[in-house]
């Protein structure tokens, strides 16, 4: 008689600041749970943790796999043993499997933003898009478009971050048109489109990213935020007669791609995005 296996355990965690808001755990756990998975998904606050923590401390305390947020996504690149060939050309990870041991970094971010564009605002212009953000988030949009064939005009007030995040996405991308923006309104007037990329507007951030004077109706606008999903920048934009997309599209699909990535099973997006209409509205904050 052949021994039955017992099902994977799969105990995965984020790693970030300011987290306690935040919707991936009830996410991961709903489409897991119809998955049929023996899944578990929590918090791992960077203030709550004590000097010296690594990844590896939790690796031993029994996690399996991770997600990992702002202002980590770069940061955390040094303590990792390899990284996918995504990762290391945006040189930001948002996802970590554990291999035996070995620690190996992915960007889930890039293919998730795409994905939820082209479900969210299907039929846009994509001809040139300026990506106001260099950090993590910044580079996996800015990969993403360029990737998709985009003209994309990097604005950051770090000129030394976005020097470097210029060089990354020219070496990947030798063809494409990959410029520094100089001041937004004047990017705008030759833009399509302009997603936010920066942490302005998320809960404890309040403002807007940039002077939204310069939009048009023609615009389209998209956010990373997800908390709210309708920030102060889409508000604003909305108003000004603009297409928007909220940060949920990108959250997402990067989530059902990490699941896929940490557990090899398939999630269903369509579900996905029921799971987070239904967290939303339960909270008050679905636009």
């Amino acid at each position: 008689m052949s021994e039955v296996l017992a099902p994977a355990r799969h105990r995965v965690a984020l790693v970030g600041a300011a987290i306690s808001g935040s919707l991936s755990p009830a996410l991961h756990e709903r489409e897991a749970a119809a998955l049929g998975l023996d899944y578990t998904y929590e918090l791992l606050d960077l203030g709550d943790l004590p000097p010296g923590w690594t990844l590896r401390d939790a690796v031993r305390e029994g996690v399996t796999g991770f997600n990992v947020t702002h202002p980590a996504k770069q940061t955390v690149l040094t303590q990792l043993d390899d990284l996918s060939p995504d990762a290391r050309t945006l040189g930001a990870v948002n996802t970590v499997s554990v291999d035996e041991g070995r620690l190996v970094g992915h960007n889930t971010d890039h293919s998730g933003f795409l994905a939820g564009l082209r479900h969210g605002l299907p039929g846009i212009a994509c001809g040139r898009v300026v990506v106001a953000g260099a950090g993590g988030a910044g580079s996996a949009v800015a990969y993403a478009l360029a990737g998709a064939g985009a003209a994309v005009a990097i604005a950051d007030p770090d000129a030394n971050r976005s020097a470097a995040l210029l060089a990354r996405l020219r070496a990947a991308f030798p063809g494409g048109e990959i410029t520094a923006a100089g001041a937004v309104p004047e990017e705008l007037a030759r833009a399509d489109g302009i997603v936010n990329a920066t942490p302005i507007g998320m809960t404890g951030h309040p403002g807007l990213p940039f002077d939204t004077a310069a939009l048009e109706s023609r615009h389209w606008v998209a956010d990373v935020v997800y908390r709210p999903l309708d920030t102060a920048l889409l508000v604003a934009a909305r108003a000004k007669g603009c297409r928007v997309l909220d940060g949920g599209a990108m959250l997402v699909a990067q989530a059902a791609r990490t699941l896929a990535l940490l557990t090899g099973a398939t999630p269903d997006l369509g579900r996905m995005r029921r799971h987070l209409r239904t967290l939303t509205t339960r909270e008050g904050t679905d636009s």
